[in-house]
């Protein structure tokens, strides 16, 4: 391996194609910015699976899928035989009650069996939904879950394991039907059964079955509805996100332009990020089918038991584009660091490291750069963009070698760009075929999400790099709706805060929800980062949140972020003055955390106004923490 004897800066990448960047500004007279990209969008199909019947021709027994079994082993479905499963699905779901009107529901993990149903409803025509897990297993009192079942109306419930979802389906399944494929109640019906083409005479209903659903193929346009995405947004029930045929094969295409290595089964994905969220199932899923690669389903996840899984996982697959969140990236890097063997193969292959979910902390991109150096010699692209639900999901990317955590690049082809004042900030706005054309059965939010000219109002704010250059791309600037202002009537920038504040953690803190508004100073209700702090305090994997958090060494570290944070602070709107670790779980029904496991800050400084009012205390709390008065000396 390479020693780390120069500047790391100073080390070439490895190079991967790209696409041009050259970006087009015009302002208006109203001072509303649009950036477009001059590269054409290039001509796709408009079918969700008219990929899958390409490749199924082109590289029949390439793996398209592949999961691990009970007794760990893999098990794998080529594209052809995907095609040929898909098709039959498809013929029992047209004997069902579903419709455009009545879509299939998804309860379920990622999985084969997930894959199949999904891919069949959209292979003729019939929308569906992937629900969030969270919502039926880890739910008391399953309101979400109901908010959706109602609003979809669905003809079919999927379910990967009837038992497991028992509680939930009582509480709103009613008298739709179940297909379930473990565990299935008695009145379920069995997913096995319909791996088999349905019962006929001599084989003459699969013939005339075939047909119809070939025909159904056919008729699909591209503003049929494909799927209905969940959001959590930041405040009141999930809405529906519809996304069309369309908007999906249009980002994908968008997605492959700028990132041609994934042409030709150039895709090699190594996965756990849920279907039910619009990265895990447009985005890796989608291009995998899109472009003819394989995707292996890893059931870990970021947390100290699941990553152990996803590590045994990557030592049988190297992936040539490796996605994920920011948190699974930090712990991954341990093992990585550990485990030579493991970290070559890790490299060998990898192309394209991309995350998304939130803000990358300096110190997790400056260890997997750095783990890149040690093992091939050379760095590796780290990318992410500016995506949503409601752009099914991408609509900038950052392509410059490089670069920095808060970097989000430059539009996608085929995207219009605006750019509008909103005080001292420019909220960003979409218009483009991969953008949604509104809620499910929600005209309201609908008409409330789109400007008069028809572009989709994201509420986040961006800001150049170089406002002379908009080839330099732009920089996230904070979501305008989290922002307030001190009693001073000073505007603070939550998002931007919130981010450089976990930074200055170096590990230490999982999330913060800052407090201030109408206040003199500004504080944080502080979520520790468990596992760090266990090492931290050398506290066994056992020990509860209490424990921690009350921990002298776990406190410590914590005033010194304070500290330091403190120094670099340019006026009370960057100086975060106290500081409390939060002592309770965070919760889905009390919408304080979305299925995605980011926080709700408007939620928590609502539900838990204690905290908030312990901050401000005249007399300092024993469990707040304080920047020392020294600090600035």
């Amino acid at each position: 391996m390479p020693k780390m004897t120069h500047n790391l800066k100073q080390t070439p990448f490895l190079k991967i194609k790209t696409m041009k960047v050259d970006i087009q500004k015009t302002v208006n007279a109203d001072g509303n910015i649009i950036l477009e990209s001059s590269v054409a969008l290039k001509t796709r199909p408009h079918r969700f699976t008219q990929r899958l019947i390409h490749w199924a021709k082109k590289t029949p027994n390439k793996i398209f899928i592949a999961q691990k079994d009970a007794q760990g082993q893999w098990q794998s479905l080529t594209y052809s035989q995907t095609l040929q499963k898909v098709e039959t699905i498809a013929q029992h779901l047209l004997q069902t009650n579903l419709s455009p009107e009545r879509p299939l529901a998804i309860l379920s993990e990622n999985s084969i069996e997930h894959g199949l149903i999904a891919l069949a409803a959209l292979h003729i025509g019939l929308p569906y939904s992937p629900i969030a897990p969270a919502y039926s297993l880890k739910s008391t009192d399953f309101d979400k879950l109901k908010h959706t079942i109602n609003l979809l109306t669905p003809g079919l419930i999927f379910v990967q394991d009837g038992k497991q979802y028992g509680k939930a389906l009582e509480a709103v399944a009613g008298d739709i039907d179940i297909v379930a494929v473990n565990n299935p109640l008695s009145h379920h019906t069995h997913f096995s059964k319909w791996l088999n083409p349905p019962q006929g005479f001599d084989g003459l209903m699969d013939i005339i079955g075939l047909m119809v659903v070939r025909n159904r193929f056919k008729t699909i346009e591209p503003d049929t509805i494909a799927k209905i995405l969940f959001t959590s947004g930041s405040t009141g029930l999930p809405k529906g996100v519809i996304n069309t045929h369309g908007n999906i094969t249009t980002n994908w295409q968008q997605i492959t332009q700028i990132f041609p290595f994934m042409q030709n089964g150039g895709l090699t994905f190594i996965d756990w990020l849920p279907w039910n969220h619009v990265f895990g199932g447009n985005h890796n899923f989608g291009l995998t089918l899109f472009n003819g690669g394989s995707l292996y389903i890893d059931e870990g996840n970021p947390t100290p038991r699941g990553i152990h899984k996803t590590i045994e996982n990557l030592r049988y697959i190297a992936p040539t584009m490796y996605c994920n969140v920011p948190k699974g990236f930090e712990e991954l890097i341990p093992h990585l660091k550990a485990d030579k063997a493991l970290c070559e193969h890790f490299f060998s292959q990898l192309k394209l490291l991309f995350y998304a979910g939130a803000g990358m902390p300096q110190h997790v991109w400056d260890a997997l750069e750095q783990l890149a150096y040690e093992t091939t010699g050379k760095r590796v692209l780290i990318s992410t963009g500016l995506g949503m639900t409601e752009a099914s999901p991408s609509c900038m990317f950052n392509t410059h070698f490089g670069s920095f955590p808060s970097m989000l690049g430059t539009p996608v082809a085929g995207m219009s760009l605006k750019l509008v004042p909103n005080g001292d900030k420019m909220e960003v706005r979409f218009r483009a075929p991969n953008v949604t054309s509104g809620y499910w059965r929600n005209p309201e939010a609908t008409a409330k999400a789109f400007d008069t000219e028809g572009y989709y109002c994201t509420g986040d704010a961006l800001k150049f790099v170089d406002e002379n250059d908009p080839n330099q791309g732009m920089i996230f600037d904070g979501r305008i709706a989290e922002d307030f202002k001190l009693d001073t009537g000073t505007w603070v920038s939550v998002g931007v805060l919130k981010a450089k504040f976990i930074t200055a953690g170096k590990g230490l803190i999982q999330d913060v929800a800052i407090t201030g508004h109408d206040r003199s100073f500004l504080g944080a209700i502080v979520f520790p980062e468990l596992n760090f702090c266990k090492k931290l305090a050398r506290l066994s994997d056992s020990a509860d949140l209490t424990t921690v958090i009350n921990d002298p060494s776990v406190k410590s570290a914590l005033q010194g972020v304070l500290n330091a944070f403190a120094k670099h602070s340019t006026g009370s709107s960057t100086l975060i003055k106290r500081a409390v670790f939060a002592d309770f779980t965070l919760s889905i029904d009390k919408g304080e955390i979305t299925d995605k496991g980011s926080i709700n800050q408007r939620a928590i400084l609502k539900n838990h106004a204690d905290y908030v009012e312990r901050i401000y205390e005249k007399t300092l709390q024993p469990t707040v923490l304080e920047v020392q008065k020294d600090v600035f000396a």
